[in-house]
């Protein structure tokens, strides 16, 4: 289940009060819900400021700075591994001199933390060393991995990882304004008389606006690997421009299903703020369409709201199934949004 990155914090401090804190977690979740922050706030609780009183080679404070972002908490027992090459990998030396980090001396008391960010760029190498790394951690050792596609980690990666996935935040917006205006006066306009077409209309918009994004992830993914391979093909065996083209194709068709999920989660989230106007709540997801989700309420029961969103929360079980996407969203919106 989803959480927010407060309550995921939340537990991670719950689990190191009771001296029970995991040595590697697997955070991930769509870019804007938080996952550095995180990483910042949690680096700052194993290593409050000011615990050590450690020095750098100057002689200055070399203790975070309390609410400081992730970047500015790098530091001798902090590393922080990102993609760095042209060709956007994490590269096994990367990961070796965080592996170096790891097994230092540490003064008593001092949490040594690895970040991974973007650590579903680790290519099977460097993701292969990693696991060494995880399967026999130093003492001492906090390993952080955060991503916005975790499927795409080995499975022997996720599985020593205790796994948090981060609801998408309000600052979030997978819509882009025209898209999500022309969305809400469909859907406000349904609702005075629920009809076969609009929901059919509806779900045509839909899938217009997943093509489009579908073929905007592969575009750029597509560029990525020309790019990887005019920088690397003169230096490489030739399987490895195969296994690049594996790569990139996994890549998009997880960016696309991330979408795909994320565009539910919006039209359950309006429907929401319906069902919020309905009985009175005045804090709302999306209050800019207050006018059209009171609207909407208006001309509907409460029952029949939450049966709308139980159509689309199906939707989104069934999308994670074999069943074709076509279909699901058909048989879906004209529950959802159908007579």
């Amino acid at each position: 289940m989803a959480v927010t990155a407060a309550r995921a914090f939340e537990l991670m401090e719950g689990a190191h009060q009771r001296e029970r804190l995991a040595h590697a977690f697997l955070v991930s979740g769509p870019a804007g819900s938080g996952k550095r922050d995180l990483a910042a706030r949690v680096i700052a609780m194993v290593n409050p400021p000011g615990d050590s009183g450690g020095t750098d080679l100057f002689g200055e404070s070399a203790e975070p700075v309390a609410g400081a972002g992730l970047d500015q908490l790098e530091g001798e027992f902090v590393r922080i591994v990102r993609p760095r090459s042209r060709s956007r990998r994490i590269l096994i030396d990367e990961i070796r001199e965080l592996e170096h980090c790891m097994h230092l001396c540490a003064p008593e008391g001092t949490w040594k933390v690895g970040v991974i960010g973007d650590a579903d760029r680790m290519f099977d190498e460097a993701a292969n060393a990693f696991l060494k790394t995880l399967e026999e951690p130093p003492p001492g050792c906090l390993l952080l991995l955060l991503t916005a596609h975790a499927e795409i980690l080995l499975p022997t990666i996720r599985s020593r990882c205790v796994e948090i996935v981060l609801q998408p935040t309000a600052d979030h917006q997978i819509l882009q304004e025209d898209e999500s205006m022309a969305f809400a006066a469909i859907l406000a306009g349904s609702a005075d008389r629920p009809s076969a077409h609009d929901a059919l209309l509806l779900k045509a918009g839909f899938e217009s606006l997943l093509a489009a994004r579908k073929a905007e992830i592969e575009e750029a993914n597509q560029a990525a690997l020309k790019e990887e391979a005019d920088a690397y093909k003169q230096a490489t065996e030739g399987d490895w421009l195969e296994g690049r083209e594996k790569y990139y194709a996994a890549m998009s068709a997880s960016e696309y299903l991330a979408v795909r999920s994320a565009l539910v989660d919006w039209l359950i989230s309006w429907l929401g703020d319906a069902v919020r106007q309905k009985v009175g709540v005045s804090e709302l997801g999306f209050p800019q369409y207050a006018d059209q989700t009171a609207r909407f309420a208006g001309c509907q029961e409460i029952h029949a709201l939450l049966q709308r969103i139980d159509a689309l929360q199906e939707l989104r079980d069934l999308l994670n199934t074999n069943v074709p996407e076509g279909l699901a969203l058909e048989v879906s919106f004209l529950k959802a949004f159908g007579a």
